[in-house]
């Protein structure tokens, strides 16, 4: 028990501490950010952002992995909260906890099995691109000196680690930050700093019950935003753990972490926090600044609270333009420069899912609907594929007597149709067997497919023999096969 603590907790002192330190930094303008999106006070995305943080540290089944208040969460709460007040906002978000909940004890992680690498590849490329197009605003219509700043906040994140001994001792955004905080406070240049996002919290959370009437009607309003919330949270959770997993080649608990977003999102909505997920640009920045154990997660929420507590003042001096450069920095090493490659080596198809799950995420802003359309392409050019794999074969028996048709591959939805065009009906024989040790019948579609088959040769007056059915295949035809029914046949074939 000791050593599993000490292997989760207390095996990388150092790069947990400084990553940590480095998260909170980048998570304070975000937090802010996205209160102000979803249209709430700052404070509320600050401290959804500490207790979700400190929370999944004890609960998530991902080590290193950041999450908090995050901007595909904050689009999904606007209506709620201009229709219905932050009350209501609170309460969707301890709804969105116990869904979360009961996901992980339903297992449908294991639903992540079904998301290919190349849907993975276009997620992560879509939010390269995403957080990349969140800093323009920082970089549009401002003065030369914030591009000065971001172009030296980039020179030192990129150079730093170069440096000779202390080069690799201290992440290379945190140098980035404290350097051009110093520089910003010294020559007090006119640029945005963090204390023009919005007012930082001058005091520590507190518990704090949703002010809302605990009726149907109260729950008819949460309801949809909760579920939208629940989707699109663990759906970003799960592909930042898979993310993570490659990028430190390890494995995570990924049931566990529904469970621990869910304890996280009901945390924060008793301390008037908004609900949140994990956050690959963070968990990107933690893992690239050292972090790799729950202690930098732990580190990045205490002292997330702390800076904007008790050190504003400080905190408020960081100029944007130093957060800008930690981000693209993000946004560069996120993006999957090897997919750009690929295009030439992979398939059309695979290309096709990649590009579409990029293009429908950005076009949206909306990660659950590029993944849907990149899961669903990806699902339609493998039916097609396995479709189209089917081979059906004959050989004469008795010549003008008999004959026999060998079936090999897979029968269903896809290849039904081919599966009866390859047979002739027209041919004037006496039997006809139906080899189909080979073969494999997946659905209704394709028992419906055997029927007609069978129903056709029996109607030109011959005679029909199934043999080599597999055993899973034999329950499913003989369940729901009717060609034996002269009832159900008249009704199958239209009466015809």
């Amino acid at each position: 028990m000791y050593e599993k603590f000490k292997q989760s907790w207390l095996s990388n002192p150092k790069g947990d501490t400084l990553a940590g330190i480095v998260v909170a930094l980048a998570l304070i303008p975000e937090a802010i950010a996205f209160s102000i999106i979803a249209g709430v006070d700052p404070k509320v995305g600050l401290y959804a952002s500490f207790a979700i943080c400190v929370i999944i540290a004890f609960t998530g089944g991902r080590s290193g992995m950041i999450s908090a208040a995050t901007g595909a969460m904050a689009l999904l709460m606007i209506t709620l909260v201009k229709e219905h007040g932050l009350e209501y906002l609170l309460a969707a978000t301890l709804l969105t906890g116990v869904f979360q909940i009961i996901a992980g004890y339903l297992r449908l992680a294991d639903l992540m099995r079904f998301v290919s690498r190349s849907v993975v590849t276009g997620f992560v490329n879509a939010l390269a691109i995403l957080i990349f197009m969140a800093q323009l605003p920082e970089l549009t219509d401002v003065t030369w000196h914030v591009y000065a700043m971001t172009a030296a906040g980039l020179a030192i994140i990129y150079g730093f680690p170069y440096v000779p001994v202390i080069g690799r001792m201290i992440p290379s955004p945190l140098v980035c930050i404290v350097v051009l905080t110093a520089v910003y406070m010294i020559t007090g240049m006119e640029i945005r700093s963090v204390g023009d996002m919005g007012e930082l919290p001058d005091s520590l959370p507190i518990f704090l019950w949703p002010d809302v009437p605990l009726n149907l009607e109260t729950l008819m309003i949460i309801l949809p935003y909760s579920l939208m919330l629940t989707v699109v949270g663990l759906l970003e959770s799960m592909m930042t753990a898979t993310i993570i997993d490659d990028l430190t080649d390890t494995k995570s608990d990924k049931n566990r972490e529904c469970k621990g977003q869910g304890i996280a999102n009901i945390g924060s909505g008793l301390i008037g926090g908004m609900a949140g997920c994990a956050m690959i640009g963070q968990s990107v920045i933690n893992v690239k600044s050292g972090g790799r154990r729950r202690t930098s997660t732990l580190i990045a929420g205490v002292a997330l609270l702390l800076m904007v507590v008790f050190l504003a003042d400080w905190v408020s001096q960081i100029p944007m333009a130093a957060l800008v450069a930690v981000m693209i920095m993000v946004s560069v090493g996120t993006f999957s420069w090897e997919s750009i490659r690929d295009l030439k080596k992979h398939p059309m198809s695979t290309n096709i899912v990649m590009v579409a799950t990029v293009a429908v995420t950005v076009g949206t802003h909306n990660l659950a609907i590029g993944v849907f359309v990149g899961v669903l392409l990806a699902a339609m050019f493998f039916a097609n594929k396995v479709g189209n794999i089917m081979y059906i074969g004959s050989k004469e028996v008795e010549p003008g007597t008999e004959r026999e048709y060998q079936v090999v591959g897979q029968v269903f939805f896809a290849s039904s149709e081919r599966f009866i065009e390859a047979f002739d009906f027209k041919e004037s024989i006496d039997k006809v067997t139906i080899n189909l040790s080979r073969a494999h019948f997946w659905d209704i579609t394709a028992v419906q497919a055997l029927d007609r088959v069978v129903i056709k040769f029996r109607r030109e007056g011959t005679e029909v023999e199934l043999i080599g059915l597999n055993e899973a295949s034999a329950t499913v035809v003989d369940r729901y096969a009717v060609h034996d029914d002269p009832v159900a046949v008249e009704k199958l074939m239209g009466g015809h």
